[in-house]
C-alpha cells in the first residue's frame, strides 16, 4: 500500500474501481456477497489510494451520541504489540513486558502475530491504525521507514522491538555478544569442533548470534563456523537436527543453538539415542527460558532479559507519545548473560 497518499474515502474508491459505494462497502463488510473479480478490483483500488476503514469513526457514526464527530475521533487509549510468534515463549515473555509498562501508565495492550509473514504484518498495522491506536511496539517482519513514516502520519507512536532502525527508538539485545559468549564457554571447556544450529525464516537476531560466535572461534583459530538450518525455530527440528549431527563427519564436540527450543528438543534427542551430554557433545542455547531447566539434560545457554527488553520498549513508547515532536528517538541495546547448568 502507497504510504505517501493520504486516507482516502470510499466514495475515491468506488470510483477508482468503477463500482458503487455499496459495492465497497460490502467488500469490506461483507466480501462474500461480491463476485471475486469486483472484489480484486475494489481490493487494487484501495491499495493504490491508500484506503485505510476508520473502524472508531465507523462505531462512533453508529453510537448513542448523535453529536460526536465522525471526522475527529478520539485515539483509542491502547498500543498494540506485534510479534513473530507467540508460541515461542521469548516473544510472550517480551510482549508481557510491554504490556505491563503499559497497563501501569493506564494503556491497554493488543497482542497480534506476524507469523514472519510480511503480508499479515501489513494488515495488523493497518487493523491498529484503522482502530486509532495510540501506537506500535513490534517485532517487525519488514517494516521499514515507508511503514513507519505511514503509522507517524497516522498518528502513532512507533518502537521497534530486537531490532535496529533508522530515525525510530528501539530496544534490543547485543545478539553479537550473546554468540561470543557461547562459543568462547565452549572453546573454554576444550571443544573443538563446533556447530551453530538454526531455523526458518533466519531472522536477523540468529543471524547476529551466528556472527558473534563465528568471529569467536575464528580468533581462536577454529576456522569456520558450520551452520545448520533447520525447517523452524522449534523442539521438533532440535531433534531432527541432533540426527544431522551425528551423521557428520567428523562428529562435533561443541553445539550452539540459536534458541533454546531449538537445543531442548535436540539435547532430548541425543539422550534418547545414548550420545553423553555434556560428554560426548555439550549444548549451549540461547534465551533462557522457563523449560530450559526442564531438559532431560539442564540447559546451558545465553540469558536474554525478556521483561526487562518488554519494559524498556513500552518506556520509549511512552515518552514518544507524551513528547511528540520534541520526541528524540533513543536505542536502547541490553547485554545478555551466560547462565551454566548441566549441558555445557
Amino acid at each position: 500500500m502507497r504510504s505517501d497518499l493520504p486516507q482516502s474515502s470510499i466514495r475515491e474508491v468506488a470510483r477508482r474501481a468503477g463500482v458503487s459505494v455499496g459495492t465497497v462497502s460490502n467488500v469490506l463488510n461483507r466480501p462474500d456477497l461480491v463476485a471475486e473479480a469486483t472484489r480484486e478490483r475494489v481490493r487494487a483500488a484501495i491499495e493504490e489510494l491508500g484506503f485505510v476503514r476508520n473502524e472508531s469513526a465507523r462505531r462512533l457514526r453508529k453510537g448513542a451520541d448523535s453529536t460526536a464527530s465522525a471526522a475527529d475521533p478520539p485515539r483509542a487509549r491502547a498500543f498494540g504489540i506485534v510479534v513473530e510468534d507467540l508460541s515461542n515463549p521469548y516473544a510472550s515473555d517480551v510482549a508481557r513486558g510491554v504490556e505491563e509498562t503499559l497497563n501501569a501508565a493506564g494503556y491497554e495492550a493488543f497482542w497480534l502475530t506476524t507469523d514472519h509473514s510480511p503480508e499479515k504484518e501489513r494488515r495488523v498495522l493497518e487493523l491498529l491504525e484503522a482502530q486509532r491506536a495510540t501506537g506500535v511496539v513490534a517485532i517487525p517482519v519488514c517494516l521499514g521507514s515507508a511503514g513507519i513514516g505511514r503509522l507517524r502520519t497516522a498518528g502513532m507512536s512507533v518502537v521497534l522491538l530486537d531490532r535496529a532502525g533508522r530515525d525510530v527508538c528501539s530496544a534490543q539485545v547485543d545478539h553479537v555478544a550473546g554468540g561470543d559468549i557461547a562459543a568462547a564457554h565452549l572453546l573454554n571447556a576444550g571443544r573443538e569442533n563446533l556447530v551453530f544450529v538454526t531455523g526458518r525464516p533466519v531472522p536477523r537476531p540468529c543471524e547476529e548470534r551466528r556472527d558473534g560466535a563465528a568471529r569467536t572461534l575464528a580468533k581462536a583459530g577454529g576456522g569456520d563456523l558450520v551452520t545448520l538450518v533447520q525447517e523452524a525455530l522449534s523442539p521438533t527440528e532440535g531433534r531432527a537436527a541432533a540426527r544431522r549431527l551425528l551423521e557428520m563427519d567428523p562428529v562435533p564436540d561443541g553445539v550452539f543453538c540459536a534458541n533454546d527450543l531449538l537445543a531442548i528438543g535436540l539435547v532430548n534427542e541425543l539422550v534418547r539415542l545414548g550420545v553423553r551430554v555434556p560428554g560426548d557433545i555439550a549444548v549451549v542455547g540461547y534465551d533462557d527460558i522457563e523449560l530450559a531447566t526442564s531438559a532431560a539434560v539442564p540447559l546451558t545457554t545465553i540469558r536474554q532479559p525478556r521483561r526487562q527488553l518488554g519494559m524498556e520498549a513500552a518506556e520509549l513508547a511512552l515518552a514518544e507519545t507524551a513528547e511528540g515532536e520534541r520526541h528524540q528517538h533513543r536505542q536502547i541495546v541490553l547485554v545478555p548473560e551466560l547462565v551454566v547448568r548441566e549441558s555445557a
